[in-house]
């Protein structure tokens, strides 16, 4: 099983000029139910130098909350440099005025619970802090009504 990382945004441009091979995005969807979540038009698979989404940095559970990478749990460089990437590039699209949510889903799995949302305010969070947390549905925002630190 691996991570899917599907993001939805306002924007038209086209993510692929941003492929490397640590982050790549893709129009071809998993078939999974969470994709239906997503909010925008424009949909987009972010896959990573593992062929999946599984190289960026997640967590399964949202309770240690957004963090800089510690020494007493060991992450990969390559994955750090990649959510790097991402958040980069979301931070962007937001600072354009565009619309951006993205949920990160475990496995493939049919009728699987719908994906908690957790609106993220990119005022709040630093691109290191940022990480993925499995089943959620990351909203994003550059203003600070309910944001998680």
């Amino acid at each position: 099983m691996c991570y899917s990382l599907i993001l939805s945004t306002t924007s038209d441009r086209d993510l692929t000029v941003s492929n490397n091979q640590a982050v790549i995005f893709s129009r071809v969807l998993p078939e999974i139910p969470q994709v239906s979540e997503l909010k925008h038009a424009h949909k987009w698979l972010v896959g990573s130098r593992s062929g999946c989404s599984c190289s960026f940095r997640h967590l399964y559970s949202v309770d240690l909350g957004f963090s800089e990478p510690v020494d007493w749990y060991v992450e990969d460089q390559e994955d750090i440099d990649a959510t790097l990437q991402v958040i980069a590039i979301i931070r962007e699209l937001v600072a354009n005025g565009e619309s951006v949510d993205c949920i990160d889903a475990w496995g493939d799995r049919p009728g699987l619970v719908r994906a908690t949302e957790l609106t993220v305010d990119l005022k709040r969070v630093s691109d290191r802090e940022f990480r993925f947390f499995e089943n959620h549905h990351f909203v994003f925002t550059d203003a600070p009504p309910n944001a998680v630190r």
